[in-house]
């Protein structure tokens, strides 16, 4: 779908293209380096043998002119040996540099290095012409093996979809595909096996492993009649359940395509680095040649500078070597990969990049209410003078009833009192009945009014959802219930507070019930009695007092607000599919908590961006001015340009080391 943030945030939907440029394309580095590989179908498997045949000559080269070796002292046998050297790793980068060339892309990091390798074999310094190689290989293949884990971390969601389902036909079991059970159809799963489509549990309460989409590491237990999802493991036990969903639109396949899409949506950052990179590199390459000609035109006009040319070309290599940014290329996108990954498994889902770096920013989160902070399901809170007896009649009256509040007293208490003789329903008001030969009404307060009993004015204080018993026409108490706030919404608010996040409920219910429930959970905003429509207004007003808002709910009521906050959070185990369509993040679980990860999560990936920027940048410009004044040489400047780029992928990856709950 268009999504309206796509737009307001300038963040347009890139698809990758391997242009044989990893200066240009961070995905080349996410595919491996070619230049060390048979084939471009080698993405995973680095072939070794190459740069270790490359450093071991290397080796050996400098040792026999440390030891003054009589016969490798000869010219022509010194360059045959190093040359030798060299193509194992050097002729893939120069095809490479051609291959760029052929496509468009001339100036690219593959053209810098064998530029600089060439170069340094012109000058007679050999080693250091197969060290550019050699060494660029084995970080290329360091770097490319840390991005393998970070992709990996993605790839093995794949494995959580099922490759076949055991569909009940009568008596038989069939064996199919995922993909052709209908709707309906009766689906069995044993125990230890992945659930493969979504459905309603037919058999007793089971419980299921739902780590695979919500990142818990407890079990749920799911009632008859529950929703089971695909992905989900049966634990103990086989269970049947009829099918929802087609397996297109199941839980784990939405799981899939959301965190495949995310990969695709670059943040503005990931954006800029490869904007800066087409730009960057052949800016540096006139640099490099005006460091060789600016001497050299200098000593024209100065007879008393001394001009070299080998010197200053030496100079101009190291200034290539160092210049290239592939340590930007490779680890801006890696970052946030890596934090799209982290996130996945804490059973949080990212649409994009783009919106890790929108929420690391957020000052507000604004809450729904019912199904977001609380479970939707009513409870009983207090019951006011009414006898145990007197309980299990209304309780048995109730049984008549599928209301959510006629559930609820149900499960309080059991339905064992006097059976009714007759019993009618009262649309919106509730219920009334003949149990003994007498008149029970069971509703709201309205019902009494409606009837003309009296009833005591407090209950009009009560904050939760009154249902007022009434017997001959006489007021004898009443039952309050409330929806239960779920357990982990309350540290959810400590935790945004911690992160110095303003908190704000919004509802649509009353405001007594609404100021209740925010003072339980201690946060410093709430408005009830709202429609859809006001609470749009409610963001747009936080967002025109210059506020970054995040909007998080459930229901299908909450699409309008969702997408128009900065960024849309979604409850996505219990919420609705416009909802989770609308929303910009996805909570796989019922954890308000997650909301506080995410934003941290986020942060820490902003944080770690700005870090490998900063440290790339500042190591670059120190040495490229060290190799001008010819105090750096061209191993240095390798080592440098390699280190750079592996100590910022692995400080992308530490993302990846805290596993979350």
């Amino acid at each position: 779908m268009a999504h309206n943030h796509e737009h307001e945030h300038g963040h347009q939907h890139e698809q990758h293209k391997n242009n044989g440029s990893c200066c240009n394309d961070d995905n080349h580095h996410s595919h491996g380096c070619n230049c060390c590989s048979d084939s471009n179908e080698e993405t995973e498997e680095m072939n070794w043998w190459k740069p270790v045949l490359s450093l071991s000559m290397l080796i050996i080269g400098i040792v026999m002119s440390a030891m003054d070796v009589h016969w490798f002292q000869n010219g022509w046998i010194k360059l045959a040996w190093y040359a030798i050297a060299w193509l194992p790793t050097g002729w893939g980068v120069l095809l490479e540099a051609v291959e760029g060339a052929r496509e468009g892309e001339l100036f690219s990091e593959f053209l810098l290095m064998t530029i600089a390798s060439l170069g340094a074999f012109a000058i007679g310094e050999y080693p250091e012409a197969v060290a550019v190689m050699t060494l660029y290989c084995i970080g290329e293949a360091l770097q490319d093996r840390a991005v393998s884990r970070a992709r990996g971390n993605i790839k093995s969601l794949i494995a959580f979809r099922p490759d076949h389902a055991v569909v009940v036909r009568g008596d038989s079991r069939e064996i199919v595909n995922p993909a052709q059970v209908k709707v309906g159809d009766i689906v069995e799963v044993k125990a230890g096996e992945r659930v493969p489509v979504d459905g309603s549990l037919l058999s007793e309460a089971a419980p299921l492993d739902t780590a695979a989409l919500t990142g818990e590491s407890v079990p749920r237990v799911i009632e008859c009649g529950g929703d089971v999802l695909a992905g989900m493991i049966s634990i103990e036990q086989t269970i049947q359940l009829r099918v929802t969903r087609p397996s297109s639109e199941s839980a784990i396949s939405r799981v899939l395509t959301m965190v495949e899409e995310a990969t695709e949506r670059k943040a503005p950052a990931e954006l800029y680095i490869r904007r800066f990179a087409r730009v960057y590199t052949p800016i540096v390459v006139c640099l490099a040649v005006m460091v060789v000609l600016l001497p050299w035109l200098y000593s024209l006009v100065s007879p008393s500078f001394s001009y070299s040319l080998s010197d200053w070309l030496h100079r101009a290599l190291i200034f290539l070597v160092i210049s290239c940014p592939c340590a930007l290329v490779i680890s801006v996108p890696l970052s946030y990969f890596a934090g799209i990954g982290a996130a996945s498994r804490r059973g949080i889902l990212f649409k994009g990049s783009n919106f890790m770096d929108v929420i690391a920013a957020v000052e507000a989160v604004v809450f729904d209410k019912t199904g977001t902070l609380t479970t939707g399901r009513f409870a009983v809170d207090a019951v006011e003078n009414l006898s145990d007896a007197q309980m299990a009649t209304v309780a048995a009256i109730e049984s008549n009833s599928p209301h959510p509040i006629a559930r609820a007293i149900i499960d309080y208490h059991q339905a064992d009192g006097q059976l009714p003789t007759t019993v009618k329903s009262i649309a919106g008001y509730g219920m009334s009945a003949t149990v003994n030969g007498q008149s029970w009404l069971v509703g709201t307060t309205r019902l009494l009014e409606r009837e003309g009993i009296p009833y005591p004015e407090s209950l009009h204080d009560k904050t939760g959802t009154m249902v007022a018993v009434a017997i001959d026409g006489q007021y004898v108490g009443h039952i309050l219930l409330k929806d239960v706030i779920k357990q982990d919404a309350v540290h959810a608010i400590s935790a945004l507070k911690r992160q110095g996040i303003n908190t704000i409920m919004l509802s649509g219910d009353r405001q007594p019930i609404v100021n209740e429930t925010a003072s339980q959970l201690g946060m410093e905003h709430a408005a009830g009695d709202l429609l859809p429509q006001d609470k749009v207004e409610h963001i747009r007003r936080l967002k025109g007092e210059g506020k970054q808002v995040a909007f998080v709910g459930d229901g299908i009521n909450d699409a309008p607000v969702l997408a128009s906050s900065d960024v849309g959070i979604a409850m996505g185990a219990m919420g609705s599919d416009m909802a989770i369509e609308t929303a910009d993040i996805v909570i796989q679980t019922d954890q308000p908590s997650r909301v506080a990860d995410a934003i941290s999560l986020g942060r820490r990936t902003r944080s770690i961006v700005k870090q490998n920027i900063a440290f790339a940048i500042g190591v670059k410009l120190l040495v490229m001015v060290l190799g001008v004044l010819g105090i750096a040489n061209l191993w240095e400047a390798v080592f440098a340009d390699v280190g750079v780029a592996l100590l910022c992928v692995l400080n992308s990856l530490r993302l990846m080391a805290n596993r979350g709950d």
